[in-house]
């Protein structure tokens, strides 16, 4: 462990606005209420201010424009140590899926999450990560994916949904209008939604293709906090779309890797892309709105939508799902608080690839729980892969009957055929 390198890597990731959030907490706990592994736990250490402290130490010893001043009169935090960092591994790591809940409620705007994120980068520098996340990266770096599928794999799961669905779908085309990424766990436990875009594609006339070599948009370095992995990740993507000269790169059901690849993909390459990112929501609802898909009949089940943190509350990602659900469903019903402000499924931002944070996880999901059980809806809709797994282990622990199903699944089962 480098604990100089950990300090020497938060405070170089103090720029000028997180140096303001830094300076303007007031403690007021309105984060706390906001976040629910406080909420299912009632533990004070999973407060989000606490979980930044490291950095507020940090930053009031080393760059605060009176640490000068204050050192002398010993007034500045006590420095770092190795078992600072131990310590605050499981807040960093465990609890917290940087679902920027805590942020929206935030009075000073501060972004916690992102500055939980530039903390985690100090703890990739001292090589403090959980080994769920490192095997997964290692495994990304070698195959192209964190749950290890490679293309051969890819290629059998893909000719098995042509086969099943009667549709051809070309691999590594050349001058398509959209490159679909998706994300492990849709290749791995929901493949299902490969065949569904296959359906709805061809109905609406789109051109389309996935490539072979970056099939997947599950980024570990964004999760992690390690920049490098991060944009060897994204560039697979992007060399890929630009290779095959793709207008549009799709991202999938996958709630960071619209983020990762969106909003954080230029600044890791350095550059503009060539062509442009567009959510699987977007897309849908678009091709709805130019009546390019229409659907017939509607699913009569109580049904409500978990919105995925990182597409809906940091992504804006909002009102498509819900165009989408109205196009699909006869007895939709809400879950209060919705939408930008709806709880999160408990295993984003790597939580859910982090075996010793499962029984916190599981714990953390009393919160959504208390959701659904205000609403008592048949089935739960998402758009997010690994917030369906997650949400599909909880329920199962919570002793519960209730499926989850995907959005895109579900628009292509009410298709006009």
């Amino acid at each position: 462990m480098s604990i100089s390198t950990a300090i020497e890597t938060m405070v170089s990731n103090i720029d000028a606005s997180s140096a303001s959030y830094l300076d303007a907490c007031v403690h007021c706990g309105q984060c706390a209420e906001a976040c629910h592994f406080y909420e299912s736990t009632g533990d004070v250490r999973y407060a989000p201010v606490y979980k930044i402290d490291l950095m507020r130490r940090a930053y009031k010893r080393h760059k605060d424009p009176l640490a000068p001043l204050k050192k002398l009169f010993g007034l500045v935090p006590p420095e770092l140590t190795e078992d600072d960092l131990n310590e605050w591994t499981d807040l960093i790591y465990d609890s917290c899926t940087l679902c920027g809940r805590c942020t929206i409620v935030c009075p000073m705007g501060i972004d916690i999450a992102g500055l939980v994120r530039k903390t985690r980068e100090g703890f990739v520098a001292a090589g403090i990560v959980p080994e769920g996340l490192t095997g997964a990266a290692g495994r990304a770096l070698e195959t192209g994916s964190p749950l290890g599928i490679k293309p051969v794999t890819f290629r059998k799961i893909v000719a098995e949904q042509e086969e099943e669905t009667g549709i051809p779908i070309e691999l590594d085309k050349v001058g398509a209008d959209y490159m679909v990424i998706l994300s492990a766990m849709e290749i791995l436990n929901f493949y299902e939604v490969i065949g569904a875009l296959a359906r709805i594609f061809k109905k609406a006339g789109v051109s389309w293709t996935m490539s072979t070599t970056a099939y997947e948009a599950t980024n570990v370095g964004i999760q992690m906090g390690d920049k490098a992995i991060a944009k060897t990740l994204v560039s697979r993507v992007v060399e890929a779309a630009e290779e095959l000269g793709v207008k549009y790169v799709v991202s999938p059901e996958c709630g960071h890797a619209y983020s990762a690849l969106n909003w954080e993909g230029p600044n890791l390459v350095g550059r503009n892309y060539k062509f442009e990112v567009i959510h699987i929501l977007e897309l849908l609802d678009r091709l709805c709105a130019d009546g390019r898909i229409k659907t017939k009949g509607k699913d009569s089940r109580r049904l409500t939508f978990h919105d995925p943190c990182q597409i809906v509350r940091r992504g804006g990602i909002v009102q498509e799902p819900r165009n989408l659900m109205s196009k699909v469903s006869s007895n939709f019903v809400e879950m209060s608080p919705t939408g930008t402000a709806n709880i999160c499924c408990g295993g984003g931002g790597g939580v859910s690839s982090n075996p010793n944070a499962e029984g916190l996880r599981i714990r953390a999901f009393g919160s959504k729980k208390r959701q659904l059980d205000q609403v008592k809806p048949d089935a739960m809709v998402t758009a997010c892969g690994n917030c369906r797994n997650v949400l599909e282990e909880a329920i199962d622990e919570y002793g519960m009957e209730m499926p989850v199903l995907g959005l895109t699944e579900l628009l292509a089962e009410y298709l006009d055929d």
